[in-house]
């Protein structure tokens, strides 16, 4: 992989005289920047500890904008890394190639929430969990909710497929999209299906776009459906004396009959650093206990809750569950959501991390937690495993402690390419919703054939033939 403390590449002098010339004229006074700061803050995710300094930050208010930008670098063949909140996990939002750094944050109108139709027409600058809000003051649910809500952006949330604890009854995004605006990579903007909930006409463009990570076009504009909202929930801490022996509770309670809003996994040392972390201490964790899972069922009316409890209660007992604890007020629930919410960021300030967003079929769990922990000890790492169990997606962060550099950039990378090999013999894939972008694009070979990869870039070589979209993404670096 390229150094992650210097970009790549840098416009060439006449390139770079007319970015200075052209530029202000395409965006208005104090949405072009050239400031160090600014352009370090654009450079970075959340993914480890990567920068990639772009050449430029540009925020575009507006669909012309963003059409005229990309023209002007598709003209002058300068990379543009289309970017939101930045709290994506795989590099996605990453410049590494430097040229623009397109920032939509100021795009971000809920221009129609239609409660005929239950659709909602947003920017991609929008707060995802404003979106949630202003769609249930209408009675209404938008049902993604990344863990980072309260900060990500729908236009990333698009880019890269995004879930949440509750995608396991609802879905991800792509579940969510029925059109979408599109600026392509020469400026040509399209609209890539249509306003209904059924569209047989042409190709599913709209798919095509959800979780390309910014490399085919740029998301400008995006109709989603909503639902009704159920207003009760129930919520279930549930203690086991085993990890695998939760993970194996999973399937079980689907098979039982029983359609949880969101089934969660966490071992116990995912939950001491989230308690550690904010602080919040309650529940205590008992001695023995290895994992919890964390079960939520809703409905639209209180006695639309106990029938669901009673159907999985039943298989916790079966696999050795501890006494739940039912959360009944809302600051108990709430209480709860905090704490597995948190965990990614108790992670990421315990030590620089590796997160590995595995997802198995969710009968594998058992197997795919054993060997995640059988590898650590053979390689010398301590991983922490959290995640949404019900649809099989497990996050596995690999934290450096005290790891040498060589440990750290090469032996580690053998041990993820065993890790990826092992899921993919489980039937599973390299990621579940946090994308593949810049750190988990060598490992593609093990998920897609060589047929797959070649089809994916004919694709990306008909849409973006200058090849300026999100650079150096998704596809294997050369061998």
């Amino acid at each position: 992989m390229e150094p992650a403390s210097t970009p790549t590449t840098t416009l060439t002098e006449d390139v770079h005289q007319a970015a200075l010339r052209d530029l202000p004229e395409l965006v208005g006074e104090g949405r072009i920047h050239w400031g160090d700061d600014i352009r370090a803050r654009h450079g970075a995710d959340e993914t480890e500890d990567l920068v990639f300094m772009p050449d430029v930050v540009l925020e575009p208010e507006s669909t012309a904008e963003v059409s005229a930008i990309l023209a002007w670098a598709h003209g002058h063949g300068v990379p543009v890394t289309a970017g939101g909140a930045r709290t994506g996990l795989s590099g996605g939002a990453l410049p590494i190639r430097g040229g623009i750094a397109l920032s939509l944050r100021r795009m971000n109108r809920i221009l129609a929430i239609d409660t005929l139709n239950h659709q909602a027409v947003v920017e991609p600058g929008v707060i995802t969990e404003e979106l949630s809000n202003a769609a249930a003051e209408h009675g209404l649910m938008y049902a993604v909710d990344p863990a980072s809500r309260g900060t990500c952006t729908l236009g990333g949330n698009l880019a890269e497929n995004s879930g949440g604890p509750r995608a396991v009854k609802y879905g991800v995004t792509k579940d969510w999209v029925l059109n979408l605006e599109v600026v392509l990579a020469d400026g040509t903007v399209i609209e890539t299906g249509a306003n209904t909930l059924k569209n047989s006409t042409g190709y599913n463009l709209t798919q095509l776009m959800v979780g390309s990570e910014g490399t085919l076009g740029v998301i400008t504009r995006a109709t989603l459906k909503l639902l009704p909202l159920p207003r009760h929930q129930a919520l279930m801490l549930v203690p086991f004396t085993s990890a695998e022996s939760a993970c194996a509770a999973v399937a079980a309670i689907f098979q039982a009959g029983a359609m949880p809003s969101a089934l969660e996994f966490m071992e116990r040392d995912a939950v001491l650093l989230a308690q550690a972390f904010t602080g919040n201490h309650e529940p205590a964790l008992g001695p023995d206990d290895a994992a919890h899972l964390l079960i939520e069922v809703d409905g639209f009316a209180p006695e639309d809750l106990m029938p669901q409890c009673e159907r999985i209660l039943p298989v916790l007992e079966g696999h050795g569950a501890g006494e739940v604890l039912f959360a009944e007020s809302a600051a108990e629930k709430d209480a709860l959501w905090f704490l597995r919410r948190r965990v990614g960021e108790a992670v990421k300030a315990a030590s620089t991390y590796k997160e590995e967003d595995t997802v198995v079929p969710r009968g594998e769990l058992p197997r795919l937690l054993h060997k995640v922990k059988a590898l650590g000890a053979k390689h010398g790492f301590r991983s922490i495993c959290y995640g949404h169990a019900g649809d099989g997606n497990l996050h596995i962060n690999i934290l450096r402690d005290d790891l040498d550099e060589a440990t750290w950039n090469d032996t580690l990378t053998w041990a993820i390419r065993e890790l990826f090999a092992e899921v993919v013999a489980l039937g599973g894939t390299l990621s579940g919703e946090h994308g593949i972008g810049y750190v988990q694009k060598n490992y593609m070979d093990l998920a897609c054939s060589p047929a797959q990869l070649a089809v994916m870039q004919g694709i990306k070589s008909v849409l973006d033939p200058k090849g300026i979209l999100n650079p150096g993404k998704i596809f294997p670096d050369p061998s």
